[in-house]
């Protein structure tokens, strides 16, 4: 019996034939050893640049003992330079996109730990001045007393309280040019459906309430006291806002340098929905609708989501206290 086994031979190549050995440990020795020394050799030549590494991986598969050690300290400077990157970037919304549908455009990025909120529709129902309700143009921001934190009671030609779940609401104004730095002195309207799915001004138009605007403190910081809103067909629960450069420009939606929406969390909306006094109505439509099918928040990135949805602590019968913040490149 030949004592050459051919499984050491690569094909009928001479230039790559392995010499024929036996088959006891102490002769495969010499070879194991030889074979560590060249890989130790070429960890050396390779580990200096992450474009090595990567070759180095990419050519060699796992081993065992200090070859598989040396592979997986690689592994990790590849993952490190690479893919780390890559994850960080999805969740901090450092890579930006572009996205758009029949109702929203949503343009995203970030610096740091903030992400940049994407623009989207105001939606019909602003009172801003952009549009009209019943013929004549609404521009709720040009009236006296819009400037005010508690938004529940109606102030132009009525002073109706708009019934719901209590809701005070945070929001944090940052740049993202400028390491999440708070921006101070800008304006925020804020406006949203009452607990029926009407829109002041509009659906429910001898109101005034849920809407209001406030001015960033050195924080960055505006507080508005509200309600929990409601959920009407075809629409994932959500409020609408503007920012404004100061207060001074805000006088109509189109000086607005951020037009977008906050998404609720899904959770506290079938906490409310179905117990609290006022909300029956929503409870179907909410059944009805998922952030992957609402025509505004549908297109944007996970992460984008993350930074447009409240984060809500309470319930439905103490009320909720909300935060979000609110990242624009400055």
């Amino acid at each position: 019996m030949s004592t050459h086994d051919p499984r050491h031979t690569k094909s009928n190549d001479s230039a790559f034939a392995t010499p024929a050995h036996g088959h006891r440990l102490a002769d495969d020795l010499p070879l194991i050893s030889a074979q560590l020394l060249e890989r130790r050799k070429a960890l050396a030549w390779l580990g200096s640049s992450a474009a090595g590494s990567a070759l180095l991986l990419a050519g060699c598969g796992g081993g065992g003992g200090s070859d598989g050690s040396s592979l997986a300290g690689l592994a990790t400077t590849a993952t490190t330079g690479t893919s780390s990157t890559s994850t960080t970037a999805a969740a901090s919304g450092t890579s930006s996109s572009t996205s758009s549908s029949s109702s929203s455009t949503s343009t995203s990025t970030s610096s740091g730990s903030c992400t940049a909120l994407p623009g989207e529709t105001s939606g019909p129902y602003p009172a801003d001045g952009t549009n009209t309700s019943s013929g004549a143009t609404s521009d709720v921001l040009t009236a006296s007393g819009i400037v005010r934190s508690d938004i529940r009671s109606s102030f132009i030609s009525s002073t109706t309280q708009a019934p719901g779940v209590l809701t005070t609401l945070t929001l944090t104004l940052v740049n993202t040019n400028s390491s999440c730095a708070p921006l101070s002195g800008y304006a925020i309207y804020l406006w949203h459906c009452d607990q029926g799915g009407s829109y002041s001004l509009y659906s429910a138009p001898t109101e005034s309430y849920l809407r209001g605007v406030q001015v960033t403190d050195s924080n960055g910081q505006v507080t508005f006291t509200t309600i929990f809103p409601g959920c009407y067909s075809g629409r994932w629960p959500h409020m609408h806002f503007e920012v404004f450069a100061s207060l001074a420009s805000a006088t109509t939606g189109r000086n607005s340098v951020l037009t977008s929406q906050l998404a609720m969390p899904g959770a506290a909306c079938s906490a409310v929905y179905p117990y609290a006094s006022g909300y029956t109505q929503s409870v179907a439509n909410f059944a009805a609708v998922t952030l992957a099918s609402d025509n505004v928040f549908s297109d944007n990135t996970a992460a984008q989501i993350a930074a447009m949805t409240l984060a809500m602590n309470g319930s439905a019968t103490a009320g909720y206290t909300a935060t979000a913040t609110i990242g624009i490149a400055r």
